[in-house]
């Protein structure tokens, strides 16, 4: 019997600039590991993600190997925008999503190295309840009902994450469809919007989750993980 499983997406195609560093952040260490390495390791420890996927720049390639020594991943050369690159690894899994053995894909940007194995399930979950899950911080003036209960996104989210997770199908399709009309959305749930009908919840993200994009933050992450 076949087994159906999702499939995580790791972009890595960031570069230093703003870090201050002459190599791309996220083969910068934190806590004795490259930030990419906790990245991967968050969604590859998932027991229903089957497949990991590795978006790098070809620039990269020597960084890649260490990254991922020990743990099964998929690496392929992003393009010139994250639309692209997205693109890029859904066509790796393209065969595998039109067989029906990939039902689910998780999205994540490899510099978010602090995602919890909880908000990871919380997305894949609701991302195959749903069609489309996306994890962000609510304003002040909102509250999460005790419950846990996903509500339609909004504009009322003040901070968007990773992952984002939509079924593999449509998300394949979709990303074809925009690329054969010349169309460059604003993220990945902008594409599902505009060329499916399905409606994309949110989960609540976690503080902890930043994205490594200055300096200060390789401290603030680095902190972080000490003290589990």
């Amino acid at each position: 019997m076949r087994v159906t499983q999702a499939a995580g997406v790791v972009l890595a195609g960031g570069s230093g600039s703003r870090v201050g560093r002459e190599i791309n952040k996220v083969y910068l260490p934190i806590a004795g590991r490259p930030v990419l390495r906790w990245s991967l390791e968050a969604l590859a420890g998932n027991p229903d993600i089957g497949v990991v996927v590795l978006v790098t720049r070809p620039q990269d390639v020597e960084f890649v190997t260490e990254v991922v020594d020990g743990i099964d991943v998929e690496v392929v050369s992003g393009g010139d925008s994250r639309q692209t690159s997205e693109l890029a690894a859904l066509r790796q899994l393209a065969g595998r999503i039109n067989s029906g053995e990939i039902d689910t894909v998780l999205i994540h940007d490899g510099a978010r190295p602090l995602v919890s194995p909880e908000l990871v399930a919380a997305v894949l979950h609701t991302a195959r309840e749903h069609g489309g899950a996306i994890p962000g911080l609510l304003s002040e003036d909102l509250a999460l009902s005790a419950d846990g209960h996903v509500w339609p996104i909004s504009d009322d989210l003040v901070a968007v994450q990773t992952p984002q997770g939509f079924l593999a199908a449509p998300l394949l399709a979709a990303y074809e469809q925009a690329a054969a009309e010349g169309f460059a959305g604003t993220d990945t749930a902008s594409c599902i919007e505009r060329f499916t009908d399905i409606e994309v919840h949110w989960v609540p993200g976690e503080q902890r989750n930043l994205k490594i994009t200055f300096g200060h933050d390789l401290v603030v992450a680095e902190r972080i993980l000490e003290s589990k």
